[in-house]
């Protein structure tokens, strides 16, 4: 029911407690249940057929979020012809589960990047155990276009975790031991180091030799959804004059065998030398064997693959991308102070698809058309990616977002960011409310992390991750509710975090949110009250997410070290 309440949160007015964590480094203090400041914007639902997405089964823009008002400006190549109308030969739909496979497969699991997490925890001491923790080591490669090396596993460097079935995993070059292993669940993981690992869950041993891509990865990779052994990751950056692109990877052989996106003539993005990278963890559409990429050069790029798959080998034969780009108002400002696109991965509703960009726009695009539906000022560079909900009770689909602060920097480095709800069904703002953030040059403050939506005892609750507030090198976990934006409860950081946080699930429905900050620590906490169970230091920054299949999580940090946690 709308606005129910949450009997542990039955207070009047604030309440703080204090919140020490076991570790030197950092902590969580001054847990705050209440209102900290006023919902600046709150729409309650009282919605028309338009508004109401799964009544009519479209978005549309309403007065406020035309395309027009953004100044948006497209162009489609097919078959490497710029073209005006287009509709797909295939009809794109992401109706129903995205994967019947067991573990998670993409970043934050599905295409509404609504959880990274698989199973129900046996949840007993709430605490971490320390005695089934397992650590490998990964490494650096160095940067080729500025100083320095790129360490570990960076932002969002979340794995995948995967349990194969019998079939799959003995078509793979798996080592034998693996291979043989009944019930194996395998970890994935692309790092910044230009590798791609693979381990056993249980003890973080090799399941098979690395890949090396030669290029970082600082984003998520994904796989093919329907079990074929197919891994797609993107480079974060350009090495030298070798540009930056994206990968396909066959995991029976243990090689590339496909690469697309680099050096694209089509981009309009021309600042940082043409700049491309493929931080978006893709999404495939099993029905039509097709792609979807967003790119940091400003191209939506959308392929049919023609996957051939027989139990033993694997093959694609690509189509020739169709390519989608655009400019806007922002992006067309002679000193080019905003960049084009798209760093965050993007949602899909059935053929629609919402993503964020770096001008500060929440767009959503048919994807059967390739034209933009509506348009949304989120006023600054967007990296999280918008965490899709359906709301049968209100007939529509909601999103929620927040943005960093970069472009809306004072000359103090100092800004608001907006944390919202947004209804997917025509891109206007149901409720929204502001944060003060500092930020720092190539290290954003505000919101980095991707919103955790609660789902069974926390499903009133959303939470966000803000960066660099309440002091440059603070944070702050906030659970708000979903219906009406108002804070439940809120917790500071003394050293802020970018990673995702998770939240694991025990029988009984009790959620345990999993938060790391950029000190190493990941805490566990209490979904509902914000208390504090436990805290673990794994000894430097955690800017990835991470990843958990039922009582284990998979991440990494830039200390150049893969960590496998177990909850008891």
């Amino acid at each position: 029911m709308r606005n129910k309440k949450l009997v542990a949160m039955c207070c009047i007015g604030l309440l703080a407690i204090s919140m020490s964590a076991c570790s030197s480094k950092g902590k969580l203090t001054n847990l705050t249940y209440g209102e900290e400041s006023a919902v600046e914007v709150f729409n309650p639902p009282n919605y028309s057929l338009e508004q109401k997405l799964l009544v009519s089964g479209k978005p549309t823009s309403s007065a406020t979020t035309k395309q027009e008002l953004f100044g948006f400006q497209s162009d489609l190549m097919v078959d490497d012809q710029i073209i005006s109308d287009y509709k797909r030969d295939e009809t794109i739909d992401f109706s129903g589960n995205y994967t019947d496979m067991e573990g998670v497969i993409t970043f934050r699991g599905n295409n509404y990047r609504n959880s990274a997490v698989f199973g129900t925890a046996n949840i007993v001491d709430k605490k971490f155990d320390r005695s089934k923790t397992w650590s490998i080591d990964t490494g650096k490669l160095k940067k080729t276009v500025a100083k320095g090396y790129w360490l570990g596993s960076c932002w969002t460097g979340q794995p995948l975790i995967v349990r194969w079935k019998d079939e799959t995993r003995k078509a793979m070059n798996l080592y034998e031991d693996k291979k043989n292993k009944e019930g194996l669940v395998e970890v994935i993981y692309s790092t910044a180091d230009g590798n791609i690992y693979f381990m056993d869950l249980d003890d973080g041993k090799p399941t098979r030799d690395k890949i090396s891509l030669g290029f970082p990865i600082k984003g998520t990779g994904s796989l093919y959804p329907s079990e074929v052994p197919l891994y797609f990751a993107g480079a974060g950056d350009s090495m030298g004059e070798d540009c930056a692109r994206t990968f396909v990877v066959d995991l029976i052989q243990g090689k590339v065998i496909y690469e697309y996106g680099y050096d694209d003539e089509f981009s309009l993005r021309t600042d940082n030398d043409k700049f491309h990278a493929y931080d978006s963890s893709p999404l495939i559409d099993v029905a039509t064997d097709t792609i979807i990429q967003p790119g940091e050069n400003g191209i939506l790029y959308t392929m049919k693959l023609n996957t051939k798959y027989d139990g033993k080998s694997v093959s694609i034969n690509p189509d020739k991308p169709v390519k989608w780009r655009y400019t806007t108002d922002r992006s067309r400002e002679e000193e080019n102070r905003y960049w084009l696109g798209m760093e965050s991965s993007a949602s899909i509703w059935k053929g629609f698809l919402y993503i964020t960009d770096n001008c500060g726009d929440m767009f959503c695009i048919d994807l059967n058309t390739m034209e933009v539906v509506w348009v949304q000022d989120t006023l600054d560079d967007t990296n999280a990616s918008p965490v899709l909900e359906e709301s049968m009770e209100d007939g529509t689909a909601y999103i929620y977002i927040s943005t960093s602060l970069h472009w809306t920097a004072d000359e103090k480095h100092k800004g608001d960011i907006p944390l919202m709800k947004v209804n997917a069904a025509t891109g206007e703002i149901v409720w929204k409310r502001s944060y003060p953030c500092e930020t720092v040059s190539n290290v954003s403050g505000g919101v980095q992390a991707t919103a955790l939506l609660g789902d069974k005892k926390l499903s009133d609750l959303v939470y966000f991750v803000i960066a660099r507030t309440g002091g440059k090198d603070s944070g702050k976990l906030v659970a708000l509710n979903k219906y009406t934006g108002e804070t439940v409860w809120s917790v500071d950081m003394t050293n802020y975090g970018w990673s995702s946080p998770i939240a694991l699930y025990d029988k009984d429905g009790n959620g345990y949110v999993i938060l790391c900050d950029s000190t190493g620590n990941m805490y566990m906490v209490d979904g509902l009250s914000g208390k504090l169970y436990d805290t673990i230091n794994l000894g430097k920054i955690i800017e990835a997410s991470p990843a958990a299949f039922e009582n284990t999580i998979v991440v990494g940090t830039k200390g150049q070290k893969i960590y496998g946690i177990t909850v008891k």
